[in-house]
């Protein structure tokens, strides 16, 4: 196996791991799944997603705001770094297809989600919605950085476990 690009700093005295001057918690994929599957069966998919949804965007947007000062970065650097690091750590292979920060709009390919595993690849339902909002707010910080604040609307058009061999997701400037 190749040696992580990421370096991970722990602190000595708490124990608490960073990632680009960031602090992270690492868990099992399959710990974190079952929980999120629990939580959705729970819910029911809309509501756990439109629970997520404002955390997801916020934290996309301030992790980028924050990358942006630790890295010097801004515009499409910004919204590429997001889409590497979230690779990298394991959510799966997210790839950028279109990007357009003036326009607010971005296609986004992912494989191997960590939602779609042997356990849910037939699910023929969507599962990685949890990942829309968070390239929403990731594309707003872009277009806020870029002095054109605006709200954008993420949204999943095809997943893996629907039998799709990626999954696909489409930015655009909110409705209204």
């Amino acid at each position: 196996m190749a040696k992580p690009e990421v370096e991970i700093d722990v602190d000595p005295e708490t124990g608490r791991w960073f990632v680009d001057k960031m602090p992270m918690i690492l868990v099992p994929q399959h710990f974190y799944n079952n929980n999120h599957f629990a939580i959705e069966a729970a819910l029911g998919a809309e509501a756990f997603d439109a629970a997520l949804a404002p955390a997801g965007r916020l934290s996309a947007f301030v992790w980028c705001e924050r990358q942006a000062e630790v890295y010097g970065l801004s515009g499409a650097d910004v919204f590429a770094h997001y889409m590497k690091r979230l690779s990298q750590r394991g959510w799966g292979r997210f790839s950028i297809l279109a990007l357009d920060p003036a326009a607010g709009t971005a296609t986004i390919r992912l494989d191997h989600s960590s939602f779609v595993t042997d356990a849910t690849k037939e699910a023929d339902r969507k599962l990685c919605y949890m990942f829309a909002p968070w390239l929403a707010g990731a594309l707003e910080f872009v277009c806020e950085q870029a002095g054109a604040p605006r709200r954008l609307q993420a949204r999943e058009v095809q997943c893996a476990a629907e039998g799709f061999d990626h999954c696909l997701f489409e930015v655009a400037p909110a409705a209204g």
